[in-house]
């Protein structure tokens, strides 16, 4: 094994077992294949294929940890799993792809934890195939992280639910067929929430890229809702209960997120790595410079000291725990961790990183979406100490 490599980085679990190394083969066979040939084209050209989804679903990327009675494949699966699929598509260097491909993961658990077994038996089973794109509607113009305050507002009329307002960043919602979206059907506040499942091609539904600094193959957009009539059996759950759904769904959402920005932190220092090993200065390998070493020993410590704390937070998960302090100071840790390995990664190959077409750059421009997505530093720490007493 090469220093610094992808595998020497990481730390041995004791909740990894047989099963979840054949799963890592799997998954890495299909980055090796599937993905890293073309993830700089695609970066490039904004977009990656949709009949990627359904080659991803073919391997069982899709099914993972979802009900077999809708095409999932949950028996034997544990958090773990998934916490691998992550760690393995980070090997391609993307998050816009990682975030693209795999939208369902935050667009499809509110219809499956809450939803009619009509609606979960009509929407799921072509989304975990990859044949339709579900993308999950929360944040608004006037505020991201304060859910509580969604202005989104669902009308009762009749068999119908009448719709108005607007969402933006949504992940996947340029091409989304499906959208789980927050909506506000009762007062102000928390308890006047719900989803409904609203099908994009509705008429009143507007939708618009949105250009940005990273995730450039993962389209990114603002959708507007302009006297929406939705079907009433499209509403996810009961009514006014969705804000604990939203909820549910971010501290699932912060936990792959970490698990993310880990692994490509690791990318980071693997690319570093060979490039110290490998690059000539003054007359010595890159690498026999003390100052380089100095630099790649922090990167390797950093990983090591969010990777446990991962491995802990995904065990209490596993048990059916919900460490909403422990969750949302484990993304601030992880995404930390990532910006300072793409920092120094950069360093290391000082003009070279400057260059697109290779993972320290791409990696570099996506710090700042996976510090704030999911719930940015200072909504975390302060939910954090509120959550321990503050």
């Amino acid at each position: 094994m090469k220093p610094f490599s992808f595998d020497a980085t990481r730390l041995p679990s004791p909740h990894l077992n047989a099963s979840h190394e054949a799963w890592r083969e799997t998954v890495r066979a299909f980055v090796e294949k599937e993905l890293v040939p073309h993830v700089n084209a695609w970066d490039e050209e904004g977009k990656f294929p949709r009949e990627l989804y359904r080659r991803a679903a073919a391997v069982g990327l899709l099914a993972l940890g979802y009900p077999e009675e809708y095409g999932g494949v949950r028996e034997g699966v544990d958090t773990f799993h998934s916490l691998v699929a992550s760690e393995e598509l980070a090997r391609a260097g993307s998050g816009g792809l990682i975030a693209g491909l795999m939208t369902h993961s935050i667009g499809l658990p509110p219809v499956l934890a809450l939803g009619s077994d009509e609606l979960k038996a009509r929407i799921a089973p072509d989304v975990l195939k990859g044949l339709k794109l579900i993308a999950l509607c929360v944040t608004e113009p006037s505020g991201g992280s304060d859910v509580a305050n969604i202005k989104t507002r669902a009308v009762r009329n009749g068999d119908y639910y009448v719709v108005n307002g607007e969402k933006t960043y949504i992940t996947t919602g340029y091409r989304a067929d499906y959208l789980t979206v927050a909506v506000r059907t009762g007062g102000p506040g928390a308890g006047g929430l719900s989803f409904l499942l609203i099908e994009a091609d509705s008429p009143g539904v507007t939708r618009a890229k949105l250009p940005k600094m990273g995730w450039w193959m993962s389209d990114t957009a603002s959708i507007s809702f302009a006297d929406v009539r939705v079907p009433a059996e499209n509403l996810i759950g009961a009514e006014n209960s969705g804000f604990a759904g939203i909820v549910t769904n971010f501290n699932n959402e912060r936990l792959g997120m970490a698990a993310q920005a880990i692994a490509f932190s690791r990318v980071c220092i693997e690319d570093a790595g060979d490039w110290a090993m490998n690059r000539e200065t003054f007359g010595k390998p890159l690498i026999k410079h003390q100052v380089i070493r100095h630099k790649l020993g922090e990167m390797v410590r950093h990983v090591h000291a969010s990777s446990a704390f991962l491995d802990h937070c995904a065990w209490r998960v596993m048990r059916g725990e919900t460490p909403i302090a422990e969750l949302s100071l484990l993304k601030v840790q992880a995404t930390r961790t990532m910006e300072f390995c793409a920092r120094e990664a950069m360093q290391i190959l000082g003009g070279a990183g400057f260059i697109r077409g290779q993972r320290i750059e791409r990696i570099y421009r996506e710090v700042r979406v996976m510090a704030i997505g999911g719930g940015s530093e200072e909504i975390m720490l302060d939910l954090a100490a509120r959550q321990m007493g503050a």
